[in-house]
């Protein structure tokens, strides 16, 4: 279990890393930030599958149908979806939309033999960090409000993404543990060869011309960028996610979700010197004490 713990953990801490990314590369457009991510977690998924040693591990047509389909649901189809929440609702109500993931996670998750007694501690705690976190984030939804169907086009879009990645991490939880054959690293590169292509289909459907893209002002930078979240904020933090999610019910991992808000606050600290709100400091607590009382209640 402790295993599980510090791999949700640590998938956590990398997937904060995107946070700074947008930073580093401040040219590339959002879209091309994620289909360049994705794309790159695809190559790098490609690449250790050819390079392994002794017997390659290739997917079945329905393994490899399940891994285009979670993939779909947890990446690019996700990501698709929140793009476009952003760009007709705003940001702040999507990402307070996209917030309450844990909460579904847990309650949709729960083992039968966990009582929703031994839940409730952890799950009002978790729910209580995101109402204190929704808190600090809502300044300027007002004004979209008023741009009609448009917005609640968006917020349409925003429930959607919110129902894909839910989905994705209840059914990947469930598929791990139905095939304990297929090893954590081989059902990753499966997920991330499916996610390149994810990634091209992203970019062909919304992303900038390569002419565009060709007149960075720093190319190498921004390339480095797409590489470094490839490699560490996906295809390694979804190594980590899966041995998580194999070890741990869909219930502990939903709560090890909000590891991600944590270290996202603390890199914007440390990368933007930008000091968090009280709020978050509030609800970061909350958050740490929701982690805790759900490890007891899953022991």
């Amino acid at each position: 279990m402790l295993v599980g713990i510090l791999a949700g953990l640590a998938a956590g801490a990398l997937w904060g890393l995107v946070f700074v990314a947008p930073v580093l590369a401040p040219g590339l457009a959002a879209v091309d930030l994620a289909a360049g991510r994705f794309a790159s977690y695809g190559l790098t998924a490609l690449l250790v599958m050819l390079l392994a040693r002794g017997k390659r591990r290739w997917p079945t047509p329905s393994q490899w149908g399940a891994a285009l389909g979670l993939s779909v649901l947890g990446f690019s189809g996700y990501y698709l979806l929140l793009v476009l929440s952003i760009r007709d609702a705003g940001v702040e109500v999507p990402t307070l939309i996209i917030g309450t993931i844990p909460i579904w996670v847990m309650l949709l998750g729960k083992p039968e033999h966990l009582r929703w007694r031994s839940l409730l501690p952890g799950l009002l705690l978790t729910i209580t960090g995101v109402l204190l976190m929704m808190s600090a984030e809502t300044a300027g939804t007002a004004e979209h409000a008023a741009q009609g169907w448009v917005y609640w086009r968006g917020i349409g879009f925003a429930l959607l993404s919110m129902v894909c990645w839910t989905a994705f991490a209840v059914l990947n939880s469930a598929w791990l543990k139905h095939h304990h054959e297929v090893k954590v690293t081989d059902w990753t590169n499966w997920l991330g060869v499916a996610s390149g292509l994810g990634a091209l289909a992203l970019w062909l459907m919304l992303g900038s011309e390569p002419k565009v893209l060709l007149a960075q002002e720093d190319i190498a930078q921004t390339a480095m960028v797409c590489i470094a979240t490839g490699v560490g904020s996906a295809w390694l933090a979804t190594v980590l996610w899966n041995m998580a999610s194999r070890r741990l019910s869909a219930s502990l991992c939903g709560q090890l979700i909000v590891s991600e808000t944590l270290f996202a606050l603390l890199y914007a600290f440390v990368g933007y010197g930008v000091w968090p709100h009280w709020l978050q400091w509030l609800a970061s607590a909350v958050f740490v004490m929701g982690i805790i009382a759900s490890v007891r209640a899953h022991r």
